[in-house]
């Protein structure tokens, strides 16, 4: 499980304003191996974590190349997950690694979406000369993509901007930072979305999850309900802030938890700029 806020505008107004500003959590079981966000790939130009779980290895759930490609993952809450489909995470490294425009790459997704389990997805080509390109897939949604228009959105375990109150309770609180980015530091920028990230405030009753999720998310729900997910060996072990100015310039944070300790975490910052 995860959520994704993002707020992107290719052309905006100010130079001191972001392109793209994003905060993700991977929620996710404390035992499953993963890397630490590093660069990867043909001359190194790929930064993500990377999922090492046995027969999933390389996957991700979010990363950018130095190209301008974006990618992020979310799994879509099901009751029944069937074990013989193909790992999630393949969607994003695919993307980050093909020469494929964002909206061709998931129309080919979409022709091959019933072999996963439930996903959601979204692939962007980020271009300083052509101006940005964000795009959206979900195999349990409409048949086709969509690019979406300049904005901010929020991404959990449904579809896109399906109003979960955690979603939307996380969104205001994002937006409300958001709205002072300008006039921000960059450390202190990070700071205040790192703190939306990790609030741990339940947001109940959501009959919209309980419905969607059934009998399997009634024993964690109360922990699940909050925009960062805290339970005995499962919840969220990653927060990820991408910020991109004006200039092409992306700051990429992450904090990890570490040894599957909550109360352990390790931040990391990677600086550079797009190629155009």
């Amino acid at each position: 499980m995860c959520i994704i806020f993002f707020k992107f505008d290719p052309r905006p107004a100010s130079k001191n304003a972001y392109r793209l500003i994003l905060a993700a959590n991977r929620d996710e079981s404390y035992h499953r191996p993963s890397k630490l966000a590093d660069f990867w790939g043909n001359n190194n130009e790929i930064l993500s974590g990377l999922d090492m779980e046995e027969g999933r290895e390389g996957g991700t759930w979010l990363g950018i190349s130095t190209r301008g490609k974006l990618g992020a993952l979310t799994n879509y809450l099901q009751p029944q997950l069937d074990r013989d489909t193909r790992g999630r995470g393949e969607l994003v490294t695919n993307f980050l690694t093909t020469d494929m425009d964002s909206l061709s790459y998931l129309k080919k997704v979409s022709q091959e979406g019933h072999l996963y389990n439930g996903f959601n997805l979204i692939a962007a080509d980020l271009s300083t000369a052509k101006g940005d390109v964000v795009c959206y897939y979900g195999n349990r949604g409409d048949p086709k993509p969509i690019v979406l228009t300049p904005g901010t959105y929020g991404l959990s375990n449904a579809l896109l901007e399906t109003p979960w109150r955690k979603l939307c309770f996380g969104k205001q609180l994002f937006l409300e930072v958001v709205e002072q980015s300008q006039a921000l530091p960059k450390d202190a920028l990070v700071a205040q979305l790192l703190d939306v990230l990790n609030n741990e405030e339940a947001q109940l009753p959501d009959p919209a999850i309980e419905d969607q999720g059934q009998e399997y998310i009634q024993p964690i729900l109360s922990k699940y309900a909050a925009v960062c997910v805290r339970c005995p060996d499962y919840g969220t072990r990653t927060n990820t802030i991408i910020l991109v100015d004006a200039n092409g310039q992306v700051t990429f944070t992450e904090r990890s938890m570490l040894d599957k300790d909550p109360s352990r975490w390790e931040t990391n910052t990677h600086e550079f700029m797009l190629q155009s």
